[in-house]
C-alpha cells in the first residue's frame, strides 16, 4: 500500500493503489520498453511469476525485448509469509523455464526479504546468484550448505521504489544520484570495477513526469566512455572467470 486509506483503514477493492499499479503495465512498461530497446540495451527483470498469467502481453514483450527473467516468486508476497518455501522457489523456477525456454540463473525475493533458510534452498534449486543482499558494489560468494551461491549488487538506494515511494523525493533525485555515484565509482574502477544497478518499477520510473529523466539516466551511461551494460547472468559469468567458486572442502 502506498496511497493511504482514508483514516488509516483499509478497503477492499482498494482501488487507488491497485490502479497505480495497472496504470504502470498498461502505460509505465511500453515507454520503459522502448527507452530501453531503442538504445540497443540489455535488460534483467524480476518478475513475479503470476505475471505471466495476468499480464500475458507484459510477459511476451519482455520475452521478445530478450530481457533476461529472474525468479521474484510468484506473487509479490514475502517468503517469510510462504508455506513450503522450497516448493514455492521450485514452482517459480518451473514456471519462468515453461515460459521463456531457460531456467532462471537469478533471484530476487520479493520485498528482499528471506527466510533463514532461503540462500540455501535457492542454491539446492539451481540458481547462480541472488540479489537480496545489498551489502557490496561487487558480486560475493555467499557460504550455502551445498553448492555455491553469488550475492549480485543491487544498489538500494539507486531503486525507484526507495527514492519516490519511500523516501517521497522528488523527480529529479534519481538522475541526481546517478551522477553522484556514478563520478565517484570512475576515480574507484580505477582499482576495482563496480556494478551499478538502476532498481526500476512501471509505475513509479514509467510515468510521464519521471520518464524524461529516465532516458537521461539511460544516455548519462551510454556515454560514458568507462561504462559496460550486462544483465544479471552476464555479470555471473565475469565475476565466476576472475573468482571461481570457494572450495567445498
Amino acid at each position: 500500500t502506498i496511497i493511504t486509506p482514508p483514516h488509516g483503514r483499509e478497503t477492499v477493492p482498494d482501488v487507488p493503489n491497485y490502479s497505480w499499479a495497472e496504470y504502470g503495465m498498461r502505460a509505465g512498461l511500453p515507454r520503459m520498453l522502448a527507452a530501453i530497446q531503442s538504445r540497443g540495451l540489455p535488460a534483467s527483470t524480476s518478475c513475479n511469476a503470476s505475471v505471466i498469467d495476468a499480464y500475458p502481453r507484459a510477459a511476451e514483450a519482455m520475452l521478445a525485448a530478450g530481457w533476461e527473467f529472474i525468479g521474484h516468486g510468484m506473487h509479490q508476497k514475502t517468503l517469510n509469509q510462504a508455506d513450503a518455501e522450497a516448493e514455492l522457489i521450485a514452482a517459480c523456477l518451473e514456471k519462468l523455464r515453461a515460459f521463456t525456454g531457460s531456467r532462471p540463473r537469478g533471484w530476487l525475493s520479493p520485498g528482499l526479504r528471506e527466510t533463514p533458510d532461503t540462500p540455501d534452498l535457492l542454491a539446492d534449486a539451481g540458481v547462480e546468484y541472488v540479489c537480496d543482499w545489498v551489502l557490496d558494489d561487487l558480486p560475493n560468494w555467499m557460504r550455502v550448505k551445498r553448492g555455491s551461491l553469488i550475492q549480485m549488487p543491487y544498489n538500494l538506494e539507486l531503486n525507484d521504489s526507495v527514492i519516490y515511494a519511500v523516501e517521497k523525493d522528488s523527480s529529479p533525485e534519481f538522475l541526481l544520484r546517478l551522477t553522484r555515484t556514478l563520478a565517484l565509482f570512475e576515480r574507484e574502477c580505477e582499482t576495482q570495477p563496480r556494478v551499478l544497478a538502476l532498481g526500476l518499477h512501471p509505475h513509479l520510473m514509467g510515468v510521464p513526469h519521471r520518464y524524461g529523466y529516465f532516458e537521461e539516466m539511460l544516455d548519462l551511461l551510454l556515454r560514458h566512455p568507462k561504462v559496460d551494460f550486462m544483465s544479471g547472468g552476464q555479470i555471473a559469468d565475469w565475476f565466476k572467470q576472475r573468482r571461481p567458486p570457494p572450495s567445498l572442502a
